[in-house]
């Protein structure tokens, strides 16, 4: 869907309540300057404004002034700009984002002019900006989820890397947990995380969700066998039955061994680099899948440039700029993010880094996860029913009925719009 609909516009309204407060309007200011608002969160937020010179050198009937918002704020307060026609002219989206923000009639489609910004692009990155086959947002920055590992206990238990398949995986731990003692563990898996176990079931064949999106596909035999291997690890006690929050200290533990396999994304080279005793080896590693390396979810953030914007030749000069590869690799420098444009891996800053190769090759596998609205709930929800499987409540079956039982109360709201060609 690609017009906004005003009964949806009003929902919108009734659910974000009032306008945003002091979210002001702004365009071409004094002498002819075309004044561009940028939202932008967290750790981005921070760094940004230290690449924009350079844009507004070459643009100097630009400027360009960002808003920083916390990640725990960004998603409500985007719906609340859109709810009171307050939205900025471009804005840093989450990836997941994207398909409720173009649901909604919020973004615009890339135009013609930009269309150059669709090469050199991680394919499943790029597909979650893509959505009924129009583009509707650009990859600033990717992320996706690996194994970080031990690699000094990996070769006490007689291996040089991570086996590429679940078997060959499971060995691997079963060995480091005899090297390491019964009051240790093998891998981390908290309880509280969705994003392991999708990584499992992004494995097989079959999508997640079946009849266009609109029912679970959690019970097809490739999702059942990831909730068995799942489970498996904390039944043989190689992962301990934690939430995050009874972790005190990832790195600490992970530095004295209480687990030597733990799932996460490139923001922990920076925290390993920086807290981990220099002693203490450890490398990055892709995911094992069944019968080889697996696949992962693409993740980051992504450019929209909003269809209220009057700006939007402006808007999309800034998110090319963003998007050149020279310009990633420097914000790589600053910030650690990864490149979304593969050319700017080939930079020595990024192609230099070890722990950073890992996940190019990963990326290169990624599965782009389905884009509804609804998906991180019903992966909130898929959550909750794997913590009550792993406590023993259900049996892998059982649990995948369940999960799928909850998608579909999540998705009723979508079948009823597909049954009336309104989806």
């Amino acid at each position: 869907m690609t017009q906004t609909r005003p009964d949806r516009r009003a929902a919108l309204g009734l659910m974000a309540g009032a306008a945003a407060t002091g979210l002001t309007g702004c365009g071409r200011g004094e002498a002819g300057i075309t004044r561009l608002r940028f939202w932008a969160m967290g750790n981005e937020a921070t760094n940004v404004p230290q690449i924009l010179p350079e844009f507004e050198r070459r643009n100097p009937d630009i400027r360009v002034e960002v808003q920083a918002l916390p990640w725990t704020a960004a998603h409500q307060k985007l719906l609340t700009a859109y709810a009171g026609d307050s939205l900025p002219d471009v804005s840093q989206v989450g990836n997941t984002w994207v398909s409720e923000m173009e649901a909604i009639g919020a973004i615009s489609a890339l135009p013609a002019f930009a269309s150059d910004l669709l090469t050199d692009q991680f394919p499943a990155v790029l597909d979650t900006n893509r959505i009924d086959g129009r583009v509707v947002g650009v990859p600033w920055y990717v992320d996706t989820r690996l194994i970080f590992y031990r690699s000094d206990l990996l070769e006490q238990a007689g291996y040089d890397g991570v086996p590429p398949t679940w078997a060959g995986w499971k060995q691997a731990m079963r060995a480091v947990k005899r090297v390491v003692g019964d009051d240790r563990y093998a891998v981390l898996l908290p309880l509280n995380e969705f994003e392991q176990l999708l990584t499992f079931g992004l494995q097989g064949d079959e999508p997640l969700l079946r009849d266009e999106a609109t029912r679970g596909n959690f019970s097809s035999p490739s999702f059942v066998a990831a909730l068995a291997f799942y489970k498996s690890l904390f039944d043989e006690g190689l992962a301990p039955v934690a939430s995050a929050a009874q972790i005190s200290n990832v790195w600490t533990e992970f530095e004295r061994g209480w687990f030597s396999f733990y799932f996460s994304g490139p923001w922990t080279i920076g925290d390993f680099r920086n807290r981990l005793k220099p002693e203490t080896r450890w490398m990055t590693s892709g995911v094992p899948g069944p019968d080889g390396p697996g696949a992962s979810a693409p993740g980051g953030s992504s450019l929209v440039v909003f269809r209220s914007s009057p700006q939007q030749e402006a808007a999309w000069k800034l998110v090319r700029y963003l998007s050149e590869p020279a310009v990633q690799a420097r914000f790589n420098q600053i910030t650690g993010d990864l490149p979304a444009r593969p050319s700017a891996w080939a930079t020595p800053t990024v192609a230099g880094d070890p722990y950073i190769a890992a996940f190019k090759d990963q990326l290169a596998r990624a599965e782009a996860v389905p884009k509804v609205p609804e998906w991180e709930r019903i992966v909130t929800e898929m959550q909750i029913v794997a913590e009550r499987m792993v406590r023993g409540e259900y049996g892998p079956e059982a649990a995948a009925a369940e999960i799928d039982r909850r998608a579909d109360r999540l998705l009723e709201k979508r079948r009823w719009m597909m049954d009336r060609g309104r989806a």
